[in-house]
């Protein structure tokens, strides 16, 4: 029986892909963002196991609520291919109700996402982090390559995707690693999306609480001009931006 390490679950809208979502939260994360808003996510042993039935049961209890409202279930993390049966046989289960799926992912386990999980996801929602391999490294703690060739993967196989980009001062604001993205995201195919994100300090309190100094306590979020403009690089680069 497949097992997996849960950290929680949420029933939330509009933000973890179309209609109102059952998102299921895994535990454990390879990469180290500067500005993770959810850093008791990192750890699979920090998450509680569940098996993929046990998911299912808490699944139906909101099935006919998020059908109604046009929604369905998305897996995130931490990182779900950090756990890729599980996150596998849960897609395929919400599938044979009828859901609609969404993977949320950083892309960076990519490889680990078999043919019969992507079949079983309608959206994914794929976090590019960075261009610059410097920045994406001094950012995450990982290497991009990874997530660029995941992308296009998904575009081989048209694969409907909300690319995910989270803009944080002096750190992925620089005009040419915003252009990298731009001009990349531009030749995918099925991108239906750009969500620019504005780096923000809300899991500040979590990193207090677990006793971990929040790397970018002394950073602001983004001016209203900087987020403009990067959403304007995006957009000339004829890609939706939302």
């Amino acid at each position: 029986m497949t097992t997996g390490s849960v950290h929680s679950w949420d029933v939330a809208t509009a933000v973890d892909g179309p209609g109102t979502r059952f998102v299921l939260f895994l535990s454990g994360c390879p990469l180290r963002c500067l500005y993770c808003h959810n850093p008791d996510t990192w750890h699979m042993r920090d998450g509680h196991r569940m098996t993929v039935d046990e998911v299912m049961v808490e699944v139906a209890k909101y099935q006919r609520f998020i059908e109604v409202a046009g929604g369905g279930l998305t897996i995130s993390g931490g990182e779900p291919l950090l756990q890729p049966d599980f996150t596998a046989e849960v897609l395929h289960r919400a599938k044979q109700l009828g859901l609609h799926t969404a993977l949320d992912t950083s892309g960076f386990l990519g490889a680990r996402a078999s043919e019969e999980l992507l079949t079983d996801t309608d959206l994914v929602l794929l976090d590019i982090k960075s261009w610059d391999p410097v920045i994406y490294r001094h950012v995450t703690g990982g290497e991009v390559a990874p997530t660029l060739e995941f992308a296009r993967r998904l575009s081989a196989l048209h694969k409907p995707m909300w690319i995910r980009f989270v803009l944080v001062p002096g750190h992925t604001d620089a005009e040419d690693n915003v252009a990298g993205i731009a001009s990349f995201v531009s030749t995918l195919d099925a991108v239906e999306r750009v969500e620019v994100l504005p780096f923000h300090k809300l899991g500040a309190p979590k990193y207090a609480a677990l006793g971990i100094p929040f790397p970018l306590a002394d950073v602001p979020s983004p001016d209203t001009d900087l987020v403009r403009r990067v959403r304007d690089q995006f957009a000339g680069c004829g890609v939706p931006v939302h």
